[in-house]
């Protein structure tokens, strides 16, 4: 398992590690905000459209062949600004790195799953996102002292180096999991599959989490400023965020092999933790900034090991990697698209509303489904007529 932990830090380390030092120095490739926008979005932009297609890929010749392929992909990709080192070269890393990363990352969480037995599935999944959440936490600090050091160049060496050492790490560690026998899939099929409510329900939770990390982490500093706090203890809120997602995470799944927690009760209580954290950084001062990035870290620590394993315990296992797939692309359209909603809702009006719609998003559909889970009506008293 630990080099598929391994797998999750370098994907989150590599994104937000290359994401948060683009801006400060580019060595030149960065020229203008349209240009540093496209430079973001090459990452996010290939796991979108990959993702689903090396997921079913990886059902169809094995999960290990795609893990590996994607993590030697990623350490080639980023080796290759660390020689060339010029701005066109960087473009070229950052889509070979996103598409390297949409390789091996639901290939991942399809062998965790394998690799599992169905009762420990939440603790595996609660292990995994810690390491993902490490690697989204440490990524700009160390980004940033890399940098510091030697240039974004630096920077693009040591993930080449990462990538290639779990690389190797996998193929001595990892066993082979051989693709399992399954049936013919029309489309039509797969489009029934991905509309059950087994998988739509824990993947739109994944979605509603990873949106509100993302607005989080990008509009926290945000509110900071305007409160009057300096780079230090905004920076201190973006940390106690993903700090609180990774402690929460390896608990919530515990919980859930104990039998202490239930998947619905856990997605419920995520979802409306995360929603009162939205709405907590409504608040005035450096209070609700600082609550409301506990609430949102440990509200979305709580769904995402639950989703993962929702997802791995209602889809047949000849399908893992498929499906896995899918919902990563959900995840993925979350962590654009909270961000886009909100600002498109401050503009016009202020940030404070922008949290307010997204926290109103994020809440109806736990408490619709606690409107509609009534208790049964009692029966009419025994020997009665």
């Amino acid at each position: 398992m630990w080099p598929l932990y391994a797998a999750g830090f370098t994907t989150a380390f590599g994104a937000h590690g290359v994401a948060a030092s683009l801006g400060a120095d580019a060595e030149g490739a960065v020229t203008s905000l349209l240009v540093l926008g496209g430079l973001l979005a090459l990452y996010d932009g290939a796991e979108v459209l990959l993702k689903p297609v090396f997921g079913s890929l990886a059902d169809r010749v094995g999960a290990r062949p795609v893990l590996l392929g994607g993590l030697a992909a990623f350490a080639v990709a980023s080796g290759l600004y660390a020689v060339a080192g010029s701005p066109g070269w960087l473009w070229a890393a950052r889509l070979g790195q996103g598409a390297a990363a949409s390789a091996f990352s639901p290939s991942a969480s399809a062998l965790v799953a394998r690799l599992n037995p169905a009762a420990k599935h939440g603790r595996a999944f609660g292990s995994y996102g810690f390491y993902k959440s490490i690697g989204y936490t440490l990524g700009p600090l160390l980004g940033g002292v890399l940098v510091w050091a030697g240039g974004l160049r630096l920077l693009f060496a040591v993930l080449a180096v990462l990538g290639a050492a779990v690389a190797v790490w996998a193929v001595l560690a990892v066993p082979v999991v051989p693709p399992l026998p399954k049936a013919r899939q029309t489309v039509l099929d797969l489009a029934r599959r991905l509309a059950d409510a087994s998988f739509l329900v824990p993947t739109a939770a994944l979605a509603a989490a990873t949106a509100a990390l993302s607005v989080g982490v990008g509009f926290l500093p945000v509110s900071g400023r305007t409160a009057g706090l300096g780079t230090v203890a905004t920076g201190a809120a973006v940390s106690l965020l993903a700090a609180c997602a990774a402690v929460v995470q390896p608990r919530s799944g515990r919980a859930l092999d104990a039998g202490r927690l239930t998947t619905r009760s856990g997605l419920t209580a995520g979802l409306l933790i995360t929603a009162a954290g939205l709405a907590c950084a409504m608040l005035p001062g450096p209070t609700g900034i600082l609550v409301g990035a506990a609430l949102i870290g440990a509200g979305t620590g709580l769904i995402t090991p639950l989703g993962f394993a929702a997802l791995a315990s209602a889809t047949p296992r000849e399908r893992l990697g498929q499906t896995m797939g899918a919902a990563e692309l959900g995840r993925e359209l979350g962590d654009a698209g909270g961000p886009l909603l909100v600002a498109a809702v401050a503009a016009p009006t202020t940030l404070t509303h922008g949290y307010a719609v997204l926290a109103a998003l994020v809440a109806v559909g736990p408490l619709v489904g606690l409107v509609l889970r009534r208790p049964n009506s009692p029966g009419p008293p025994t020997g009665s007529p």
